[in-house]
């Protein structure tokens, strides 16, 4: 179970890494902020695609051989990051490293489930927040204490991947084959009839969240060093993992609340923490864009949780599959493509402007959903 959790942590580490190095390659290749947020949107929609495409594959070809195609493809993805020299190659390896990371999260944790399904189910809902935490915070630390960091981070990731690639060719196979490999690589997408409402009512929060998340993978490091007098890279690392741990927390400490009172209380913690987020924006006071970082954080994770209760109870077993897809379309939509929205309004003005207007979308966002569902209680 050790080595399957370190893949699933090292490939979401690997996933948030390039955000803090977001600002160095535009130094060296002149590239405004719709092309910054165009590299981080294609890693998502590759994500997307990949989860679409290839999440049952592992149910049956077995866990190890699709884990081990992502591991190569990460290794080459890696290799492509390691060797950068132009935002097309950047934007190819993103490409590469997405489709590879949608692979990995569903054969690792269907492997993890395999093993012990309590433990594995925590690993598989902590380990993506806490693993972009780590790789925010690793590849800050390796900026900051070692030369020539875009080939350092990708370098240590590039040896990490390849160890495990080895180590997994002596783990147990957790899962067994079965027949209908090529037919379940067409996507299953579709609201049950009896949980359409519900899905209407919690999407416009839904989405809301993973808006935040987006722009603070892509163009939140830019800012926060932007708006602010601090100079050091810790602060854009720091906002990555204030957000992102404290999400996880709030998942693990409100796990046995009941749908209606974490969209709420997610809600109301939310709109709390952007407003902190872009006072201290407006005012460049690092210290709120932290603190806003982790109350908007508690909000993320209770919102999301609040979201996904409110919804998958409502489907039969046979149905989740396919309600899934539609979730996972809804989400990372919402978190790729109002980034670019955003890069382009702060190419046209600036990247305070963008923050200030992607906020109040946000908000408004949320506000809806708490409208709605004050109503319906």
């Amino acid at each position: 179970m050790a080595l399957y959790a370190s893949i699933l942590l090292a490939f979401v580490a690997a996933s948030s890494s390039p955000s803090p190095l977001y600002r160095l390659y535009q130094s060296a290749w002149s590239f405004g902020s719709t092309w910054l947020t165009v590299v981080f949107a294609v890693y998502a929609l590759m994500l997307l695609v990949s989860l679409l495409i290839t999440g049952r594959l592992s149910d049956h070809l077995g866990r190890k051989p699709v884990m081990a195609v992502a591991l190569v493809m990460e290794i080459v993805a890696m290799s492509i990051f390691w060797n950068a020299g132009s935002l097309v190659d950047l934007i190819t390896a993103r490409m590469l490293q997405g489709f590879a990371t949608g692979m990995a999260t569903t054969s690792v944790g269907a492997a993890l489930i395999d093993l012990n399904k309590e433990r594995g189910a925590f690993i598989n809902s902590m380990g993506p927040m806490c693993g972009t935490a780590l790789g925010a915070l690793a590849t800050t630390a390796l900026m900051v204490y070692f030369p020539a960091p875009t080939q350092t981070v990708f370098g240590v990731f590039l040896t990490v991947f390849c160890l495990q690639l080895i180590a997994l060719c002596f783990a147990p196979e957790t899962g067994q084959r079965h027949p209908g490999a090529w037919a379940s690589l067409r996507p299953r997408i579709a609201v049950p009839p009896q949980v359409r409402g519900a899905l209407r009512a919690v999407s416009p929060s839904n989405m809301a969240v993973w808006m935040l998340g987006g722009f603070y993978l892509s163009l939140m490091p830019s800012l926060a060093l932007g708006v602010t007098q601090v100079r050091t890279p810790w602060l854009s690392g720091l906002v990555i993992a204030a957000l992102t741990l404290s999400g996880a927390i709030s998942i693990i400490c409100v796990r046995d609340k009941q749908p209606g009172w974490l969209l709420r209380m997610g809600q109301r913690t939310l709109i709390s923490g952007i407003a902190a987020i872009l006072l201290g924006a407006n005012f460049s006071q690092s210290s709120l864009l932290l603190v806003g970082s982790l109350v908007a954080g508690c909000g993320f994770g209770m919102t999301f949780l609040g979201a996904l209760r409110s919804i998958l109870p409502l489907a039969r077993p046979h149905e989740r599959s396919a309600l899934m897809g539609v979730f996972y379309v809804q989400s990372y939509l919402a978190h790729s493509v109002p980034t670019i929205a955003a890069g382009y309004l702060a190419q046209r003005t600036n990247l305070l402007t963008a923050a200030n207007v992607y906020g109040a979308v946000i908000v408004a966002l949320v506000l809806w959903t708490y409208a709605r569902t004050s109503r319906a209680a």
